[in-house]
């Protein structure tokens, strides 16, 4: 809500903090489903090399997978900022 007695620095301000909070949230919702999908996907990846030691390397590329999400965030948080 633009009120009329808004300067252009407040409005420059106002726009500059929503962008901030846009990349903040980017960067956490981001942090939080990856954080979500290693919970699964780790306590499985360690229970597979538990059982064959063959598997370690595809339970870590698997573990890795989701840590891309994370990097996504960080791209559009930058984005958002510059």
């Amino acid at each position: 809500m633009v009120d009329g007695n808004m300067t252009l620095e407040m409005v420059q301000a106002s726009q500059m903090g929503m962008k901030a909070l846009g990349a903040g949230i980017a960067v956490g919702l981001t942090g939080i489903a990856t954080g979500m999908a290693e919970m699964g996907i780790g306590s499985a990846a360690v229970g597979a090399t538990a059982e064959n030691k063959d598997m370690f390397g595809l339970a870590l590329l698997f573990t890795v997978i989701p840590e891309t999400i994370v990097i996504f965030g960080l791209v559009v948080s930058l984005l958002l900022l510059f």
